[in-house]
């Protein structure tokens, strides 16, 4: 974990978003904290870091996300050398499929 992130405020703001129930709780939470710029942008990774996983080329990737090759790129390296948040969600979410 990356100790400049680790601060009160940056709790305070993980234990709100851990108190959401819904998709549409989530809508209404961060339409009110992210522009919709930062919010499409970070679905945007989300769904890039996704492709990866599933084996797909950064120009597949570019052409059906609109993302840059720069971004792949960093989306990639948090892959493959971060803290395996990603592979925790995806993994989860998979668990919670076959349930």
């Amino acid at each position: 974990m990356n100790k400049k992130i680790k601060t009160d405020v940056v709790d305070h703001l993980f234990e709100a978003i851990l108190t959401l129930k819904t998709p549409e709780e989530c809508y209404i939470f961060f339409e009110d904290v992210c522009t919709v710029n930062e919010l499409l942008s970070l679905s945007q990774r989300y769904e890039v870091a996704k492709m990866l996983r599933e084996g797909r080329t950064y120009l597949e990737i570019a052409e059906k996300t609109g993302a840059s090759t720069a971004t792949i790129s960093r989306v990639n390296r948090s892959l493959n050398y971060g803290n395996d948040g990603y592979d925790m969600v995806f993994k989860r979410l998979e668990d919670k499929r076959q349930e």
